[in-house]
């Protein structure tokens, strides 16, 4: 494909400015404030930004904003690329901390990948990340103006297309569109970019702004491109989307098996490729359908719209449009795969997106504790062990089908009545362990004190429940393990940060210990270890 020229037309006056705003808007669903702009635009170059949160892999849909910014760039516009690891931990937390430094670096490396190969010059953008000024006193003061204003109502509706919604939402996910309304004014930007999805987002921007005292921007809306089996492209759907790195076998198979039936035109995955990828980084090259003499012999479009009204009549054979796409998808990426053979970025992409069923290489080195499962449970029944007179055996309900049984060594610190019946702490993915004769399958996790000895079990909220996963605040991301290898000693690593604080809060290295309702406590043993 032809390298962008980002001269042509640049400064030229009336004509000028008429093809900058034809290159700015093509291929756009939605333009937002076109009149502030325009007025921009007689004054200067405006000054755009696209923001995108480094969670999941960025797959081959990317092209779609990448062209657009290609575009921006030739119309002469400044562009800021947001790498948004702030918004990113926001949403629902997808990714720890470790984990999205790893991914904002492999989002930073592969969009200036797939840019040189779209012949873009890189020192026409700027690259930030959200952290670098999102953390700023200035940032947060304005963080907190917005809360005061905004209700809950309007912060949960704007963040509805964006935002994982759940029945009751995170305090994060609700700040997620302030800070993306803050980014325009930090950002210094005229406009922002994005996808359909941001709509209510951008009008929340555009309300909330001015009550902040800064300027009303435009904002500018690409159409969610279909994915390759129908929808919306989606990183979470392997069938749905090419990712960037994929080998040219994978993506004959994925193409082999998309969605394009004859004369259809409607949420086609692989004619929307065409028209948001391909055509506008043809420069004034063909779009060329191969075929055998007997079949017609090979046909030249020169517009997308020929193309779709061809393939709308059925005079093109959804296989000869597959192997077009395949042909000109693999000449975009080729040039990705070879960067990414280096022995330095493979090892990224292993960090940052580990395999299935495989931990995290950062949290495996950090061994932190989303590894550890701990449950609500309630004490069902407690009696003294047969062989033991220091041992308990307790039936615990962790809102599985059965209550389980384990063995806790508190005869001489509480007593039965006192255990019978009350919302407890779990350890549930210990190894099952013998004790004189009654296997234990769990820990009851406790504070507990050397002088004057006193051990007295954690307290759940009262409004918990039976199964509810207890976290560690700030690390609610990642499965736990299925079971703790106890030759790696994980649980012993981890219990030493494990302690309640002065007020009575149970932490793990300062960060508390969360059930669905509120924080673990125990009032009882303050600034004492949990064992």
């Amino acid at each position: 494909m032809a390298p962008v020229d980002l001269n042509s037309g640049a400064n030229d006056g009336g004509s000028g400015m008429e093809e900058k705003l034809h290159l700015i808007t093509r291929n756009l669903q939605e333009v937002l404030g076109d009149d502030r702009m325009k007025a921009v635009m007689k004054e200067r170059d405006l000054k755009i930004y696209w923001g995108t949160a480094t969670t999941g892999k960025p797959h081959l849909a990317y092209f779609v904003p990448m062209s657009k910014i290609a575009d921006f760039l030739k119309a002469g516009c400044e562009v800021t690329i947001l790498l948004a690891d702030l918004h990113a931990y926001l949403d629902n937390m997808k990714a720890p901390w470790d984990l999205l430094a790893l991914r904002t670096e492999y989002y930073e490396r592969v969009i200036k990948a797939m840019l040189k190969a779209i012949g873009v010059p890189l020192e026409k953008l700027k690259f930030i990340k959200g952290t670098d000024y999102q953390l700023s006193k200035e940032f947060t003061l304005d963080v907190y103006r917005l809360t005061s204003m905004v209700t809950e109502h309007d912060a949960k509706k704007a963040g509805a297309e964006v935002v994982k919604q759940v029945e009751h939402p995170l305090l994060s996910g609700l700040l997620y569109p302030g800070l993306q309304a803050l980014d325009e004014e930090y950002l210094h930007c005229d406009t922002q970019f994005g996808g359909i999805d941001q709509r209510k987002i951008f009008t929340f921007a555009e309300k909330y702004l001015p009550q902040l005292g800064y300027k009303k921007r435009s904002h500018l809306m690409n159409p969610m491109v279909p994915g390759l089996t129908g929808g919306k492209m989606s990183s979470s759907e392997e069938d749905s989307k090419i990712d960037l790195l994929d080998s040219a076998p994978a993506v004959k198979k994925k193409l082999k098996k998309a969605f394009c039936e004859p004369g259809n035109i409607a949420d086609n995955g692989v004619l929307s490729f065409c028209k948001h990828v391909i055509f506008p980084l043809l420069g004034s090259e063909k779009f060329t359908i191969e075929r055998a003499p007997e079949n017609g012999g090979n046909v030249d479009y020169s517009d997308f719209n020929g193309l779709e009204a061809a393939f709308a009549e059925q005079q093109i054979h959804p296989g000869d449009l597959k192997a077009t796409v395949e042909r000109h998808l693999n000449r975009l990426m080729e040039p990705i795969r070879q960067e990414f053979e280096s022995p330095e970025l493979k090892k990224l992409v292993q960090r940052a997106y580990p395999p299935p069923g495989k931990k995290p290489a950062a949290a495996a080195e950090q061994d932190g504790p989303h590894r550890l499962d701990m449950r609500v449970g309630r004490v069902v029944s407690v009696e003294r062990h047969p062989e033991a007179e220091t041992l308990y055996v307790e039936r615990i309900d962790l809102g599985e089908l059965e209550p389980r049984t384990i063995v806790s060594g508190l005869v001489q610190h509480v007593s039965e009545d006192e255990l019978r019946g009350r919302l407890v702490v779990v350890l549930c993915n210990l190894k099952p362990a013998k004790m004189r004769g009654v296997e234990s399958r769990g820990m009851l996790l406790c504070a507990s004190a050397e002088e004057p000895r006193a051990v007295r079990p954690l307290d759940p909220p009262a409004s918990a429940r039976p199964g509810d996963r207890v976290l560690v605040e700030s690390y609610e991301t990642g499965a736990p393990d299925e079971q703790l290898n106890p030759k790696k000693k994980v649980w012993e690593k981890l219990q030493a940060d494990l302690k309640t604080s002065a007020t009575g809060v149970a932490e793990w290295q300062g960060n508390p210990l969360m059930a669905k309702d509120g924080a673990v406590t125990c009032t009882a043993l303050k600034s004492a270890p949990i064992r």
